[in-house]
């Protein structure tokens, strides 16, 4: 192990001797000649050869040149030190490359470099993500680990399938309530308290994205693995949805309208308002108080408020989730399904 902790830091060191062996051209050979022993062992314990013993002790002596004369005794004991910190350098850089690897792979077929919690990663795509417990001890870290390298395998068949809306059960709003020959049919998976959902509402509506597409809506409430949601009123405002759809057509677009695209009398946008100030009350007050405006009378009112607590609208909840999360494997919302590709993240008008 001592030969090859001393490839990894000699090989680490490199870029800062290179510089000096400009000024000092004996330090650079002096480095690659030791460098050059360092892959020698390296590349024989790769084939399962021995290594060479005299690269081994010609560390250590460099090490111990100067205790060996002044106290022996410490010699042994340091020796073993050498070689516990050698296995140590080399542990932490084959998890730091395999983990590096597993970041990439979960970058390409996830869309996140962190599995566990998409939100943590930055190098994803603008998005609100559907993140898993962390785990608490490091027994179940390590499991996890080895359940993400799962995960992204699994995934990787996913990058080149064909994607349909018809092969998914969604419940889901019709925008146009109607199919239209000659449209693609897009689903538009979406969570109320999504900021990054807003802004791609707002981009869809100014680009026709609507008019020019079968356009389904998913309406989905971000939940962690322990069943906690991630916005505060989202699940509220997707069984309004839903209830107000299934007794009258167009309805859920209203609710969905204001929250993304309307302001309060202060300035603020409702999706704030809905995600950091009103309670559940305030929230269904509000979402009726929209529905009155386009006409919803005191009886549908009722008929809509006792429908969205019904098990039915639970069922459409929880099979989107099963859709979104399992079969469609989705990290992060808003995630549309459109012209045979998934795509996650930020909407844009192409260019």
């Amino acid at each position: 192990m001592v030969c090859i902790a001393a490839f990894i830091i000699l090989a680490l060191i490199g870029i800062f001797v290179a510089l000096i062996s400009v000024f000092k051209p004996k330090v650079g050979k002096a480095y690659l000649k030791a460098l050059k022993k360092a892959w020698g062992c390296l590349w024989k314990k790769v084939r399962l050869q021995k290594c060479e013993t005299g690269f081994k002790d010609d560390v250590k002596n460099t090490l111990l040149s100067r205790i060996m004369l002044k106290h022996p005794k410490w010699v042994k004991p340091l020796s073993i030190i050498i070689e516990v910190f050698s296995v140590v350098i080399v542990v932490v850089v084959v998890w730091a490359i395999l983990t590096a690897i597993k970041s990439l792979l979960a970058l390409w077929t996830l869309g996140s470099c962190n599995v566990t919690k998409p939100s943590a990663c930055t190098l994803g795509s603008e998005m609100c993500s559907i993140d898993e417990t962390e785990p608490a001890n490091p027994i179940e870290a390590t499991g996890r680990w080895f359940t993400e390298w799962g995960e992204i395998f699994g995934a990787i068949p996913d990058k080149f399938k064909t994607y349909k809306a018809e092969d998914y059960s969604f419940s889901y709003i019709d925008v146009n309530n109607m199919t239209v020959e000659g449209l693609d049919t897009v689903v538009d998976i979406f969570d109320p308290g999504c900021s990054v959902c807003m802004i791609s509402y707002r981009n869809q509506k100014e680009a026709g994205f609507f008019d020019d597409h079968n356009v389904w809506l998913v309406p989905f409430a971000i939940q962690d693995t322990e069943g906690n949601y991630k916005f505060k009123n989202s699940e509220l405002i997707v069984r309004y949805m839903f209830a107000a759809e299934q007794l009258q057509s167009g309805l859920s677009l209203t609710i969905i309208d204001h929250i993304f695209t309307e302001k309060n009398s202060e300035g603020i946008s409702y999706q704030n308002k809905f995600n950091e100030d009103y309670s559940h009350d305030e929230a269904a007050a509000k979402i009726e108080s929209w529905l009155a405006q386009v006409g919803v009378d005191d009886d549908l009112m009722k008929q809509i408020r006792e429908t969205s607590s019904y098990p039915e609208i639970t069922d459409k909840m929880d099979n989107n989730k099963n859709i979104i999360v399992n079969e469609l494997k989705v990290k992060g919302i808003p995630t549309i399904i459109s012209n045979g590709k998934k795509h996650t993240g930020l909407w844009k008008p192409a260019e």
